[in-house]
């Protein structure tokens, strides 16, 4: 039996008997009860699934979410409170350790100042000794070399006399003449 498009389309779908009359039934007054009751029905089933369900797992999400929120903040100022305890002490050790540093180094040149004081104090003693080694040293031969000076020069004064004479004086004749050149 061969069944036409016609045929099954009409045996698919089933059509109410007034459906060409009154056009959508949203506006068929005669389904508002109907529709209204199952308005009123899901409304009612949401508003509790919202109201039991999902607003307090949201509101607990989000109370738990600003608690955690809290803490970290909390903790952060905590943390940030010891960084800087942490970062005054460092800062205190520093300056410590500085003023140390600064006090080893104004005793260590005071000692270095000392230490140059004393062995300059030692090489000018040292100076002065050798340097009055050296003038009695001066003063000696001096003399001595005024000593030699006077038989130099009577030495001396013989040879020209005899030079010029031709006859050499006596040591007596060049005392005499010395004695009266010094008076």
């Amino acid at each position: 039996m061969a069944v036409t498009p016609d045929q099954i389309h009409a045996s698919s779908v089933h059509v109410p008997a007034d459906a060409g009359s009154s056009g959508l039934p949203q506006f068929d007054i005669a389904q508002w009860p109907g529709q209204a009751v199952w308005m009123l029905l899901i409304f009612a089933v949401m508003f509790i699934l919202f109201s039991r369900v999902f607003v307090p797992r949201v509101g607990g999400t989000i109370s738990a979410r600003e608690d955690r929120i809290a803490g970290d903040i909390g903790a952060a100022r905590k943390m940030k409170a010891e960084a800087d305890a942490q970062a005054a002490a460092a800062a205190a050790d520093t300056a410590q350790a500085r003023a140390r540093a600064q006090k080893l180094a104004l005793d260590a040149k005071a000692r270095a100042q000392a230490e140059a004081a004393h062995a300059d104090a030692l090489e000018q003693s040292k100076l002065a000794e050798q340097l009055a080694h050296a003038e009695v040293q001066i003063v000696s031969t001096r003399d001595q070399a005024m000593r030699n000076v006077r038989q130099i020069a009577l030495d001396a004064a013989g040879a020209i006399v005899e030079k010029l004479t031709g006859v050499a004086p006596t040591a007596a004749q060049l005392s005499a003449a010395q004695s009266r050149g010094d008076a």
